[in-house]
């Protein structure tokens, strides 16, 4: 029977999220493996209290302390579970950090994350949100996971079918919401790859640095280059990377705009159109604009940024005008990407 993990009461949460805003957490454990988790679930003073799962914190925003108990996902490991000639199906740890992750496929030249690459937050956090960029999406290359049900502390295997992904969305965000902890991932990855360079900013980077046949490799550098050139690091200056989904609308709704704004940038969206938020954010004036220590990125306009001391309600403040001046502008709602928590 595993042990207990240690639970600290009244939990200053300031160094466990991006965003680096103070939030309390009435309780506070670390758990390194599922029997761990499992054994606190079941204890009588915690079963009742709200329970909040914290992996990398790289997509939460605290508006307030949070009652009940957060529990830290450290559930550390990375294995092949199987493999053929073509592929391989990698298990790893909820609680691994996922760029890292990334980067032990590509230096074993397993492709299909390579994509992937730079994105912030735990391999647990990524089904959830269903993390995508650069024209691969996560569920592209997912196989299964292990959750535990909060309720009853027993697993259960969640295939593709059964997490119900859409556009940076699960069904971990919807009906089972605050229901199970991912405990571990496993991803179906190639030992032969064929690259994706379809998204235009990475064909384009990759044409100026002269390679015409890029590598799994030479994909995930020219990613980082890309991200690392528009992002700000959370360890310099506090943000979620970005606040907002990109909006996708009818292709009807898309022509109207189109005949006011011929310039608007746009991807297909299967029968939609996907719209990139930054540009909206853009043209309503918003790029480096500061209130308080709360802003908007100078570089990249769909990241809001804490200067320093700026609390969870200012940043949510702050993105409430930026959707209302889009909306106002544009008719179009934005959504926030990042998971509020009040």
């Amino acid at each position: 029977m595993a042990n207990l993990p240690d639970v600290k009461k009244n939990f200053d949460l300031k160094d466990h999220n991006t965003m680096g805003v103070h939030a309390n957490a009435q309780y506070f454990a670390s758990v390194t493996s599922a029997d761990e988790l499992r054994q606190l679930l079941l204890q009588p003073d915690y079963k009742i209290l709200p329970k909040l799962m914290l992996g990398g914190g790289s997509n939460l925003l605290f508006v307030n302390d949070f009652e009940g108990l957060v529990i830290h996902l450290n559930i550390k490991d990375r294995a092949v579970i199987e493999e053929n000639e073509e592929e391989l199906l990698l298990q790893v740890g909820a609680g691994e950090n996922w760029h890292e992750t990334v980067m032990f496929a590509v230096e074993n030249g397993w492709g299909g994350i390579e994509n992937l690459s730079f994105i912030p937050g735990s391999v647990g956090a990524a089904p959830i949100q269903n993390i995508g960029a650069y024209g691969v999406e996560l569920e592209e290359v997912f196989e299964s996971l292990e959750a535990i049900d909060l309720e009853t502390g027993i697993s259960k295997t969640f295939d593709k079918k059964a997490c119900n992904f859409e556009y940076r969305d699960s069904v971990f965000k919807k009906e089972l919401k605050g229901k199970y902890i991912i405990t571990d991932v496993t991803l179906r990855l190639q030992k032969d790859p064929e690259v994706n360079t379809t998204y235009r900013a990475l064909s384009e980077s990759l044409e100026e640095k002269g390679i015409s046949d890029p590598t799994i490799k030479d994909i995930s550098e020219t990613v980082i280059e890309i991200r690392q050139s528009k992002l700000p690091d959370p360890a310099e200056i506090g943000n979620t990377g970005s606040f907002f989904k990109n909006p996708v609308i009818p292709a009807e709704v898309f022509k109207e705009l189109q005949k006011e704004y011929p310039e608007i940038p746009n991807y297909p969206a299967g029968d939609k159109i996907k719209i990139p938020a930054a540009w909206l954010i853009d043209r309503c004036g918003w790029k480096g604009k500061q209130i308080g220590d709360a802003g908007v990125h100078k570089v990249h306009a769909l990241v809001i940024v804490n200067y320093g001391n700026a609390t969870g309600a200012e940043i949510i403040e702050l993105a409430e005008k930026i959707r209302s001046s889009v909306f106002e502008k544009f008719g179009i709602v934005l959504i926030p990407e990042v998971n509020i928590i009040t």
